[in-house]
């Protein structure tokens, strides 16, 4: 059994600081969406047709490629699928953010929305057609044809590294509602079971 206990300066915000998590989540994903866009954009105006550009001895190549699919070049075929999953993800984060009580998980929250929201302009806005445009590609670590690790772009990086701070969060018992979940000892099984009154943890 677990018990959910308030972290401290979270559960209980005013709602002046409720306001000021959601302003940090969609700024972050504002951000992300503002950077995405224009690195898509100068990426297919100075990439396309051109040799790969080689950064950092070789560590980072710029290259423009067009993918249909998501990543790893999977589900190339079910371009309008992944564009109605994304819309479908856009809209979840959007219904959470008001329930939101927890800074790190504003953050990572924000990092995925404004990724998600970037690669969903692609699909709805880029060619062939809406809900079917291919996500533009740019930045290949290690080789220049993404045989290391798949080429990506500035929305997949914060989808990522979104992802891995919610992951964290939840995995150190940090839940989005401000509450942190912590498993009882066996002690305090063992004097539960015996019918001793538990001490009131936050009072300690």
């Amino acid at each position: 059994m677990s018990e959910r206990h308030p972290a401290a300066g979270e559960a209980s915000r005013p709602p002046h600081n409720r306001r000021r998590l959601l302003g940090l989540l969609f700024g972050i994903a504002a951000i992300v969406l503002a950077l995405d866009v224009v690195t898509k954009s100068l990426a297919v105006a100075y990439l396309a047709g051109e040799p790969p550009v080689k950064l950092l001895g070789g560590a980072l190549y710029l290259v423009l490629f067009r993918n249909p699919g998501a990543a790893f070049s999977l589900a190339t075929g079910l371009t309008w699928l992944l564009a109605l999953l994304a819309i479908v993800v856009v809209g979840v984060i959007i219904w959470l953010a008001p329930k939101l009580r927890s800074t790190g998980w504003a953050v990572g929250i924000g990092l995925v929305l404004g990724g998600a929201c970037g690669n969903l302009v692609d699909r709805i806005f880029r060619e062939p057609a809406p809900l079917q445009g291919h996500v533009i590609d740019f930045l290949s670590v290690f080789a220049p044809d993404g045989s290391v690790w798949p080429v990506f772009n500035l929305a997949d990086s914060g989808i990522v590294c979104g992802g891995i701070l919610v992951v964290l969060l939840s995995l150190l018992g940090y839940d989005y509602d401000g509450t942190v979940s912590r498993r009882r000892s066996k002690q305090d099984r063992a004097e539960q079971e015996g019918g001793s009154p538990r001490p009131n943890e936050d009072e300690s």
